[in-house]
This record gives structure tokens, sequence and C-alpha cells, in this order.
């Protein structure tokens, strides 16, 4: 990105996306470290644990390990926002499908604190859109 202020805006909200990870593999973490066999059994969470055990693994909740190729990246910085903006919604999908599903206070919570940063970050990267579409139209 070649305009100051939207590269420092890029590289912040990359830097609160890892934070974003931490968060959810921390509640992974505490919600599977004292599982029972029967528990894990009964679940569904066998063969993650099997491969896993209880370790945090990035995955979709389809099985489907995370990697760099879910990352979209044209080189446009006006197709590479317009990604971004829709990763963000994506996101906020997401985490209210988690909201529909859960009723753990513990775990709703911060869910619903990414949600609030994923709109955040969906609202700023359409900001930097006008000023992108001038230079780079």
């Amino acid at each position: 990105m070649p305009i100051p202020e939207l590269k420092g805006l890029l590289t912040d909200i990359g830097v609160e996306e890892l934070g974003h990870l931490e968060m959810i593999g921390t509640i992974v973490h505490q919600l599977t470290r004292n599982l029972t066999e029967k528990q894990i059994e009964e679940s569904g969470f066998a063969p993650y644990f099997v491969d896993h055990t209880t370790g945090v693994y990035p995955t979709a909740a389809s099985g489907f390990p995370w990697s760099a190729a879910s990352i979209q990246c044209t080189g446009d910085p006006i197709a590479d926002l317009n990604e971004n903006l829709a990763a963000e919604q994506k996101a906020r999908v997401t985490y209210d499908n988690i909201l529909r599903l859960v009723d753990d206070p513990d775990v709703i919570e911060p869910i619903k604190f990414l949600r609030e940063r994923e709109i955040v970050h969906f609202q700023r990267f359409g900001d930097t859109l006008p000023q992108s579409c001038k230079l780079f139209a």
C-alpha cells in the first residue's frame, strides 16, 4: 500500500487479527484441556483429538486446516481492499453462527467482542476505498 496512512491502518488491523487468533486459541484450549475420554468421544471431538490431542490447530468447523491459501491477494489495492471488506463480513457471520450455538457466557462475551471488532474493521476498510479509488482507479 503506497499511501502511508492506509499502510498504517492495514498494519494495525493485521496485528489485531493476530490477537483474535490468540483469543480463539485460548477459548478452544480452555474448553478442551480437561475433557475426559468419554466427553471426547461423545462430543465428536475424537477425530481432532487423535491428530492434535487438545493442542490448538487452526481449522475451519469443517475440519479444513487454515493456510495462507485462504487469503486472497491480487496486488491491486482496490481489489484487495474489497476482499478485506468481504473477509470481515465473513468473519462476522462466523461469529454470529457461533453465538447461535453456544450458551457459555465465558465463550459468548469474547465472541461478541470479536464480532464487534470485525464490524469496526469493515468500517475502517470501507473508509479507505474513496482515497484508494482516487489514486488507483
